[in-house]
């Protein structure tokens, strides 16, 4: 018997109540023996089943059926009887995290720096890990020194500092791209200055308009993401960076990249806009939470020089320094080759996930709902036709199964937009992108007929 079929004789038990939250699972041997199959199909059907939150282990004692989710109740019917296919959820793909692995330099990092955790650390981050994060970037094609790396807490603490810290050219506006991932929004809530928006559509953004902000806007830096776009997928040309590049020179202007998901672009010809950058202007930020573990809580910037010692103590302020022991463990993670070869995998997973997104897309979405996406599958946008809402519409959605995110609070004010959803695959199975899809496009016609309809009896 495969596992699947294991996996799928629970998950009905569990639905029609046979075995219901505390219960007790037999043990593998006891389940190899009923299903007439091995030790290790059984053992892959509990992980299976684990990962989805189904069950859950007890050291020495045994699997035992979990409680449902408190984000899944309330749902409506549909989230009784069912599985929510989750889009709204943007973690990494919990079953190709590297837990054994990372587990494994954990302990590594705790005998290697067990006598430093008993004092503070560097404010910069581990000497021995700067290196090996030096390293990894000149495969990303950024070419730096240790010294100009900061390992800080996840990116957005290098992003929030930045958007606080005056900068050498003593400007003071900001401009961002639109839509902007919603912690951006929440760093620039209450900032002094200007904010200024630029669209970030699939043709890129209008460099002209740019380089006029840039000329007459007094703008401080320029926050993007160049690759993957959160929310949208969109990624910037060779063309386009350089051309970014050339006008933060020309301007005096800063640019802060977010690269948090570069390392899932398996295209050497792309380049970060680092590359292009010959003035010291471009401060390169990027993320592991995305590719890897988010509880891991690591990311690093790359700083100009005159940026640097501002940048630490506005950060010691903050949080002193980033945790020694995760710090260790990554350094041990990058020097053993084992991040490399997840990258690999993690790089196959998103590539086929986005091959069946836009595939369900183009079948199952209504005339005139428009979508974006990208290569690496994790986000994507759809537009709805007018005049649905995106709120309104995920709460329909939900009561057919399906979670989708309503992307309103990813604009400013002047360029809100409450038509589009964000959609991340990175949690989904591959086996219920086109499901999810399908129940999408379903809920996006009922909701059009119905409005029809009300409009119709208005008439009559």
């Amino acid at each position: 018997m495969l596992y699947e079929a294991i996996v799928n004789r629970y998950l009905q038990e569990m639905k029609n109540g046979t075995r219901r939250p505390g219960d007790k699972l037999p043990s593998i041997r006891e389940a190899a023996e009923t299903f007439g199959c091995s030790r290790n199909t059984v053992i892959r059907a509990y992980e299976e089943l684990a990962n989805r939150h189904r069950i859950y282990s007890v050291p020495q004692s045994g699997y035992y059926v979990a409680h449902r989710s408190p984000a899944c109740e309330g749902a409506g019917d549909a989230a009784e009887n069912q599985d929510v296919i989750d889009f709204a959820w943007a973690g990494p793909d919990r079953r190709a995290m590297p837990f054994r692995d990372f587990q494994h330099c954990m302990n590594e990092a705790i005998e290697r720096y067990r006598e430093n955790m008993f004092t503070y650390s560097e404010e910069q981050g581990l000497a021995s890990l700067r290196l090996q994060l030096a390293r990894h970037l000149r495969d990303l094609q950024v070419f730096t020194v240790p010294e100009r790396v900061c390992v800080v807490t996840g990116s957005q603490q290098a992003l929030h500092l930045l958007v606080w810290l005056p900068f050498p050219n003593g400007k003071r506006n900001i401009v961002v791209e639109q839509p902007v991932h919603a912690g951006m929004i929440e760093s620039l809530r209450g900032y002094g200055g200007e904010v200024h928006g630029i669209p970030y559509g699939e043709g890129g953004m209008d460099l002209d308009r740019l380089e006029a902000l840039f000329r007459d806007g007094d703008v401080k830096c320029f926050y993007t993401v160049s690759r993957f776009h959160n929310p949208t997928g969109h990624s910037h040309t060779n063309e386009a960076r350089k051309r970014m590049a050339e006008l933060a020179q020309r301007y005096d202007v800063y640019i802060i990249e977010d690269d948090y998901m570069g390392d899932l672009d398996g295209d050497s010809r792309n380049d970060p806009m680092f590359a292009y950058d010959a003035s010291g202007r471009v401060i390169y930020v990027k993320s592991f939470s995305k590719v890897m573990l988010p509880g891991l809580r690591l990311g690093l910037a790359v700083l100009p020089d005159e940026l640097r010692e501002p940048f630490l103590r506005a950060k010691a302020a903050a949080d002193v320094h980033s945790p020694l022991l995760t710090q260790g463990a990554l350094e041990v993670y990058l020097e053993s080759g084992m991040f490399a070869a997840h990258i690999g995998r993690m790089r196959d997973i998103y590539r086929r996930k986005a091959v069946l997104l836009r595939e369900a897309y183009r079948k199952h979405l209504p005339p005139g709902t428009a979508y974006t996406g990208s290569s690496s599958g994790f986000y994507s946008t759809i537009k709805l036709p007018a005049p649905l809402r995106a709120q309104a519409a995920a709460d329909r959605l939900l009561r057919l199964g399906v979670r989708v995110d309503p992307a309103e609070r990813m604009y400013l004010p002047a360029f809100r937009q409450e038509d589009v959803f964000r959609l991340s695959v990175s949690q989904v199975d591959e086996t219920l992108i086109e499901p999810g899809v399908l129940r999408i496009g379903e809920g996006i016609r009922e909701l059009l007929r119905q409005r029809t309809e009300v409009r119709f009896v208005e008439r009559g």
